[in-house]
C-alpha cells in the first residue's frame, strides 16, 4: 500500500528518460506481492500519455527499497538503459539522500566504510575477508539538530542493500522508523525517515547533466525551513 495516498510524480521527462518521484512503501519493480509497482505505473503513464499500444519499453537502471520514498529515473529507450546502467556501475552519478536519525553523528560529519554482506532479510557489517563480503562507503554530514534527533544528508558512494540504514545504525544513529536495524517510530506515521532526495547523471545522448529533486513527503518528520 502506498503510504498517505500519495501519487507518483513526474520530475523530469524526454524522448530517453523518466524521472519520477516514488512515495514511500511502492515497490519499484513487481515482485511475489503481486502489489502495483512504480515500473508498471510508468508503463501505463507512457502508454496513455503518447497513445503507445502494446507493451511499452522502460528500463530499470536502479531502485530504492520499498520503504525508502524519493527520487528514481527510468529509460525509455535501450539506448538509454545501457548508457546510465554504465554510470551507476562506474559510481559515475551522484546520490543524494536525507535521514533523520536517533542521536547525533560524531562527528558531525565524516565518511564511512564498512563491508557488508546480505543473509536475505537484512544487511550485517562483515569482515573484509568474509566470502561474500562487500565494501560499502557513504559520506555524510549533519545538518539540524532537535529533540534527541539530527536531520543528516548523505552522499552515497556506494549501491549496497539496506547500505545506509545499516550504516548510520552502526555508528550509534538509527533512522527514525527503521525498527528493523533499531530506530524507533517516526511519530504517528511509523513510515521510514530516509529520503533519496536528489540524483544527478550525464544525459545518456547529450553532453549535460540531468540533476532531479525529490519533492519532501507530506509524513516527513522535519520541521518545514529545516531541510
Amino acid at each position: 500500500m502506498i503510504a498517505h495516498r500519495e501519487t507518483v510524480r513526474v520530475l523530469y521527462e524526454d524522448n530517453h528518460l523518466l524521472g519520477l518521484y516514488k512515495p514511500a512503501g511502492m515497490l519499484v519493480q513487481g515482485d511475489h506481492t503481486g502489489d502495483y509497482s512504480l515500473l508498471e505505473w510508468a508503463k501505463d503513464y507512457i502508454r496513455a500519455r503518447y497513445a503507445k499500444p502494446g507493451e511499452v519499453f522502460v528500463g530499470l537502471v536502479h531502485r530504492l527499497d520499498r520503504p525508502v520514498a524519493g527520487v528514481v529515473l527510468l529509460a525509455r529507450t535501450s539506448k538509454a538503459a545501457r548508457r546510465l546502467s554504465e554510470q551507476f556501475r562506474e559510481r559515475s552519478c551522484r546520490k543524494i539522500y536525507r535521514a533523520v536519525v536517533v542521536g547525533t553523528p560524531q562527528p558531525a560529519e565524516g565518511a564511512l566504510t564498512s563491508y557488508v554482506s546480505w543473509n536475505g532479510k537484512r544487511a550485517l557489517i562483515v569482515p573484509a575477508e568474509h566470502p561474500d563480503a562487500k565494501k560499502a562507503e557513504l559520506r555524510y554530514r549533519t545538518l539540524d539538530q532537535r529533540g534527541g534527533s539530527s536531520l543528516v544528508e548523505v552522499e552515497l558512494l556506494s549501491g549496497r542493500h539496506h547500505q545506509i540504514r545499516l550504516q548510520l545504525a552502526s555508528i550509534g544513529c538509527p533512522i527514525l522508523g527503521d525498527r528493523l536495524y533499531g530506530g524507533r517510530a517516526a511519530g504517528k506515521t511509523g513510515l521510514l525517515a530516509l529520503l533519496a532526495c536528489s540524483l544527478t547523471v550525464r544525459h545518456p545522448t547529450r553532453d549535460e547533466a540531468v540533476t532531479l529533486v525529490s519533492p519532501i513527503p507530506p509524513a516527513w518528520p522535519w520541521p518545514p525551513g529545516k531541510d
